[in-house]
């Protein structure tokens, strides 16, 4: 990045902030702050071991210093200024989830256009919030778009605050579906015997209420429709696309599963040995399709630094937005978070790295060279490293 661009942005991000109004996080004065300021040379470096007394009122500091990027621990702390971490005197953590769609398995790196990855990283998102307020119980959650290809949720629930790390990896563990074993899911109850035995038999279910079990009798049952509104032939086939289901297999699952719906749909597996084998092997389907996708090291560190809501990523020129939980689905990242201290004039730009720019609600498609575009658009573009601020 030339000087010419990293003074135009460090200028323009303190326009922005002394206009704006950013709410620090809770316990704010026992938590550990850092920031990285828009240094000359190549590469970023970190200034953190700050606490807020170091810093001075945040909306102050952030117009003054105009910091490329802004952050705030997870975790409380006796000295949250002190040099090393075991002199800090750690009390608690929020729990933090962090969801990046250059991470996500359905993110085909180099396709996926900058839109398409921030819709499945919500897609991603939504299933996080299913574990957060369905399978936990949490309801004490800040959700907050990252600015650049992601998401955050900060759990600050007093049950949690003192997780430590091997506890929070069990969470991890859950939301991703690792090491999930079918048997695990499933209910067994005794039921009377048929003619000729003496023992009781075991009737295995799947709870429909919630939980892993839930999730993939409801996987199962979708699975079931789109096989009985199938031809038979068709279905078969469909059946013995998995592994160790063939044609006798297939036709007794598909037989079972046209008699025996209202059992299904009421959570019965053992309509018959075959079906039962399908719904076990169906779980690696169901762990891909529900599972939430975090990044493991963000929400086992109990002393993670995360960005600050309100301020804005130096590596896009948006905004790291809190979200309401009921505006999520219209939530657009494209959209909401451009600052309204970028909109309403055009810049110059000498774009060095062209192509499609998708941005409050337009599409460019720009060449390489000098072009007069929105401030909005060639802020993001030089914050990307994709321009340099032009000559006006």
């Amino acid at each position: 990045m030339e000087e010419r661009t990293r003074a135009y942005l460090r200028g323009r991000f303190g326009d922005h902030y002394r206009q704006a109004s950013v709410t620090p996080p809770p316990a704010a004065n026992e938590r550990e702050w850092g920031f990285i300021p828009w240094t000359d040379g190549p590469g970023e470096t970190m200034v953190r071991h700050r606490s807020l007394l170091d810093l001075g009122e945040i909306e102050d500091f952030l117009g003054r210093r105009k910091p490329r990027h802004v952050y705030f621990s997870a975790g409380r702390y006796d000295e949250p200024s002190a040099s090393t971490m075991s002199d800090k005197g750690w009390r608690s953590s929020d729990l933090v989830f962090d969801l990046d769609a250059d991470h996500l398995p359905s993110v085909v790196l180099g396709e996926d256009s900058y839109a398409e990855m921030l819709e499945k990283c919500k897609d991603a998102l939504l299933r996080l919030l299913d574990f957060l307020e369905g399978d936990f119980g949490f309801d004490d959650l800040t959700i907050v778009f990252s600015g650049g290809r992601g998401y955050h949720v900060h759990v600050r629930d007093e049950r949690i605050r003192h997780l430590e790390r091997d506890a929070r990896r069990e969470v991890v563990d859950y939301v991703r579906g690792i090491g999930l074993e079918f048997d695990e899911l499933v209910d067994e109850e005794s039921v009377a015997g048929t003619a000729g035995r003496s023992s009781p038999a075991q009737k295995r279910t799947l709870s429909t209420e919630g939980g892993w079990s839930a999730r993939a009798h409801r996987h199962m049952l979708d699975l079931v429709d789109e096989l009985l509104a199938m031809e038979e032939s068709d279905a078969l086939d469909r059946l013995q696309e998995y592994d160790r289901i063939g044609e006798g297999k297939a036709t007794a699952a598909l037989n079972a599963a046209r008699s025996n719906y209202e059992q299904l749909e009421a959570g019965n597996i053992d309509v018959h040995p075959a079906f039962y084998q399908l719904a076990k092997i169906l779980l690696h389907e169901v762990v891909a399709a529900d599972n939430a996708p975090i990044d493991e090291p963000v929400t086992t560190d109990t002393n993670r630094l995360i960005r600050l809501p309100g301020s804005l990523h130096g590596g896009s020129g948006l905004e790291v937005q809190r979200i309401d939980r009921e505006d999520i689905d219209a939530f657009d990242p494209l959209v909401d978070p451009v600052p309204e201290t970028f909109r309403g004039h055009d810049i110059t730009v000498e774009v060095t790295d062209g192509g499609l720019v998708e941005l409050d609600g337009d599409s460019f498609t720009l060449e390489a060279g000098n072009q007069t575009v929105p401030e909005h658009v060639g802020v993001f573009l030089m914050a990307r490293g994709r321009a340099e601020k032009g000559k006006e």
